[in-house]
């Protein structure tokens, strides 16, 4: 691959992660969303926990469907490239959440209300579920090898500023509005100015080009015919590794930054205004972290620290869940039990996950298999708002359970990645390297196999 100055590939990673922070900021806003206004606009149920779980579970239809996109979107991105699938990732997100916030309540239109918001939900899924592949991979694929890491961190901070901008959004409209303007026409703000976002969104990445790795692919004509088909004949160990080193990911994320709302303002009764703040300011430190723990990834094996800050954030989860539960609203406290487990120790979990899942495919198939594996754990990751809402119900109102299930899930992913640290470093000797695709010509010169050492 040939030299790329510094300008351009700040401008490629800059542009992935304004395209990503938009994106999360469209599919977390429902997140936010769900347990204070669409449970009871859309959900209506005598019994809170209910018409919450409900609006949770059209929350997590949103991940299940993100597979449905990643291989969508992973094919074509491994067939055409990664720019053009961008453009269609963000048009769709855009769409649909604009159009949630045109949709008419149940007491408006009755059972219609909750169809349509899950079938815009269902297009945020797919059109996420391809989103996340491309824009990692514009950064991986430009970036100089060894300072993969850092790179492929920026587009993650669009994640926390995804939850800032939307978390955001909330608090504003509820300071400025009384609470019956919120419920009546303020919320769905929110939602409508994402078409806003969305044009910025496409003016930036309608200006940037292929990546020189898939570009070589592209000049040789490599591409995978069935890059699914492919990616599962020549790398299956790594995906399937890949699946259990990538989960904790998702549940820990759904724990803190949706679960934890609901959790703070039905059990802890505090104010939704603090327990935003809250999560405010964990997002904020982990904005701060990402950066620094993608830079430490680029020093030692990206799996081992991915396989310890696994352990740690799962095993963090008791003391945290324990502080809040005695803080009796204390405002310092709930900070502090999420800004530390999820400002701090998460940082090392996400700020690593996009260069971690990158290092284990080659050019051919590194769209489709990146997208496979953290969709496919997203889609079950989906459903931990509902599981530990279902959990403390169980548990008569205590979080213990919910909190074994988290480092569970930890234990997994921890062994999973030091698995991949030890193949990484018996097979190549670099603790970072990426799989390269060998051509295999037959006696005539024309290829019949293509494979990856």
């Amino acid at each position: 691959m040939k030299d790329i100055d510094t300008r351009t590939v700040n401008r490629v990673v800059a542009s992935s992660l304004i395209g990503a922070t938009i994106e999360w900021y469209d599919f977390f806003l429902y997140g936010v969303m769900a347990s204070i206004v669409l449970n009871r606009l859309y959900f209506p149920a005598d019994d809170v926990l209910t018409s919450t779980m409900l609006a949770y579970a059209t929350f997590a239809v949103g991940f299940l469907t993100r597979p449905i996109g990643g291989i969508i979107f992973g094919h074509f991105g491994d067939r055409i490239g990664r720019k053009s699938m961008l453009v269609f990732t963000l048009m769709i997100m855009g769409i649909s959440t604009f159009l949630i916030g045109l949709i008419p309540t149940y007491a408006q239109i009755g059972f219609w209300a909750p169809a349509l918001l899950l079938l815009m939900r269902v297009f945020q899924g797919i059109g996420l579920g391809g989103e996340w592949g491309g824009a990692v991979l514009m950064a991986y694929e430009y970036a100089p090898e060894k300072k993969r890491g850092f790179y492929t961190s920026i587009p993650q901070l669009g994640l926390s500023f995804g939850i800032l901008l939307s978390a955001a959004t909330v608090a504003i409209l509820s300071n400025l509005l009384t609470d019956a303007q919120f419920l009546s026409w303020g919320w769905r703000l929110g939602f409508l100015i994402s078409c806003l976002l969305v044009i910025v969104g496409l003016w930036i990445r309608l200006n940037i080009f292929e990546t020189p790795a898939f570009a070589d692919v592209k000049e040789q004509r490599l591409e995978a015919k069935v890059p699914l088909a492919d990616l599962f004949q020549r790398f299956s160990g790594n995906v399937f590794l890949g699946l259990g080193a990538r989960h904790i990911d998702g549940v820990f994320f759904n724990i803190f930054s949706v679960f934890s709302i609901s959790y703070l303002t039905q059990n802890v009764h505090v104010s939704r205004n603090d327990a935003l703040m809250a999560l405010m300011a964990g997002a904020l430190v982990l904005s701060i972290c990402i950066p620094i723990a993608g830079a430490l990834s680029d020093r030692m094996s990206r799996a081992k620290l991915y396989g310890i800050a696994s352990l740690v954030s799962a095993l963090s989860v008791f003391p945290a869940f324990y502080t809040m539960s005695q803080s009796g609203g204390n405002q310092l406290l709930i900070w502090l039990a999420i800004i530390i487990p999820y400002g701090v120790f998460y940082s090392a979990v996400y700020g690593n996950v996009a260069g971690f899942l990158c290092d284990l495919f080659d050019a051919r198939v590194r769209y489709t298999g990146i997208s496979f594996v953290y969709q496919m754990t997203s889609a079950v990751a989906g459903m931990t708002a509902l599981i530990a809402t279902f959990l403390v119900k169980l548990n008569d109102g205590q979080p213990w359970l919910v909190c074994l299930y988290v480092v569970l899930s930890g234990i997994l992913s921890t062994v999973c990645a030091l698995i991949i640290a030890r193949k990484q470093s018996r097979h190549s000797g670099n603790k970072n390297a990426a799989p390269q695709w060998q051509v295999k010509p037959d006696s005539s010169g024309v290829v019949r196999e293509v494979t990856s050492p």
